[in-house]
């Protein structure tokens, strides 16, 4: 007879902690993009994540997790378990890790609500709230829970594809890709900020942006270590890991920035270090620290690049959700190949049961993000075009002008009279 398993509480409590610090992302990021965006739409702005913390909260307790880790229905485009409603067969099952099923679908639930928050900064200052929670609610339903099943799921395709799947310890491409292609899709169709590139937009508070930054670093570390479900080597590894990125990320900005400029600046210490928190998210768990280092500079490097290109297109993603989020996600996802651990490599084919090179990994992982892109590209257009018709996503001129905080909540960020 099997013995029951029991709670092991020393990773139950780490795993605690890792879920409050991945929720503490959500208001670290919502000071990130209020302090970006001009005084009238900061309240707005920050309203994004909050009100993502309220309906993919709700959404996922209901029917998220039982479609994101249910087993394989529809040809597996997506799982489902319908024990799993309201989390009722949660209730009282303890995981072979030791931790109370309640505490890893909370902990997951946060990456479900940070996900589409991230999207709101590609068209911030520009679209109707109601609208905004609308396309968020089925986005998560359509893209996101797909994507997790698909990777996460010991049932998922893009899981079980080549040696030992495809590689993201910690939402590379779930995450920040799927975030980042949103993103970009939904900036190009709903068009640029009324005025831009000929007006000037200046951030309102590049102080709560630092902080929404510091509070970002912090949070990652439940993000990505809190990944392993463990209390163990692998969570100090991915903890480092992610450290040394998000220091080489923020030191690669401000010496491209230096070079470019002549000057180093708040704004891209903050964007280098979120570069380099992005980037290690996928390999966190898989790489040395020599890894971490390149990875995180070189996120910095092509996603600099990347707002150059963006700013010489005038497309209008507001926030460089894209340039960021996206292009770092990409980088990480598909460079980690090279900085795999040799451990890892040699499990991996002890499984195949013969050779499995670096190469044959880089197919995976090239495989994981062209999936990733395609299915969250075309579904976001879908969902747009559908919210935009129904119920309207783009604010009126009128609106716009007037700023999200008084068109759309009667309210102002700083009770002050908002010129622009």
């Amino acid at each position: 007879m099997q013995s029951p398993i029991t709670i092991d509480s020393g990773t139950t409590a780490w795993m605690l902690t890792s879920t409050a610090l991945v929720l503490l992302m959500v208001p670290g990021l919502a000071m990130f993009y209020g302090g970006l965006v001009r005084t009238k739409n900061v309240l707005g702005t920050m309203l994004h994540a909050f009100a993502a913390m309220a309906f993919i909260g709700v959404l996922w307790a209901v029917c998220g997790y039982a479609m994101a880790f249910g087993p394989n229905v529809a040809g597996g485009w997506v799982g489902w378990n319908p024990d799993y409603l309201f989390l009722e067969a949660a209730d009282e099952r303890i995981m072979d890790a030791g931790v109370p099923e309640y505490v890893f679908a909370m902990f997951q639930g946060k990456f479900a609500i940070i996900t589409p928050a991230i999207i709101a900064g590609a068209f911030a200052e520009r679209v109707r709230f109601f609208g905004y929670c609308v396309f968020i609610c089925l986005w998560a339903l359509l893209v996101y829970n797909p994507l997790c099943h698909w990777v996460w799921a010991p049932d998922g395709f893009l899981f079980n594809l080549g040696a030992r799947g495809a590689i993201d310890f910690a939402g590379g491409t779930v995450v920040h890709i799927s975030a980042g292609v949103a993103g970009l899709v939904a900036a190009l169709y709903l068009g640029a900020r009324r005025g831009y590139p000929a007006t000037a937009m200046h951030p309102n508070n590049l102080v709560m942006t630092l902080m929404g930054a510091g509070l970002l670093w912090v949070g990652w570390f439940g993000f990505n270590a809190g990944s392993a479900i463990a209390s163990d080597l692998q969570t100090a590894q991915a903890l480092t890991a992610t450290q040394i990125a998000a220091a080489a990320g923020a030191v690669a900005w401000m010496l491209i920035e230096a070079a470019h400029h002549g000057r180093a600046t708040s704004l891209g210490v903050a964007s280098g270090v979120l570069a380099g928190l992005v980037v290690i998210t996928p390999a966190a768990g898989v790489v040395q620290p020599k890894g971490a280092l390149v990875l995180g500079a070189l996120a910095s490097a092509v996603s600099y690049g990347a707002i150059l290109i963006k700013n010489r297109l005038r497309y209008d993603d507001t926030l460089d959700v894209f340039g960021i989020h996206g292009v770092s996600g990409i980088v990480g996802a598909v460079f980690l190949t090279f900085f795999v651990r040799d451990t890892w490599m040699a499990e991996a084919e002890q499984i195949r049961g013969g050779a499995w090179t670096v190469l044959d990994q880089l197919g995976v992982q090239l495989a994981g993000v062209g999936v990733t892109i395609v299915y969250a590209g075309v579904s976001t257009l879908a969902i747009l075009v559908l919210v935009q018709r129904v119920v309207g996503l783009r604010l009126s001129e009128k609106a716009e002008m007037a700023g999200m905080d008084h068109s759309e909540h009667g309210e102002d960020g700083y009770g002050l009279l908002n010129a622009g």
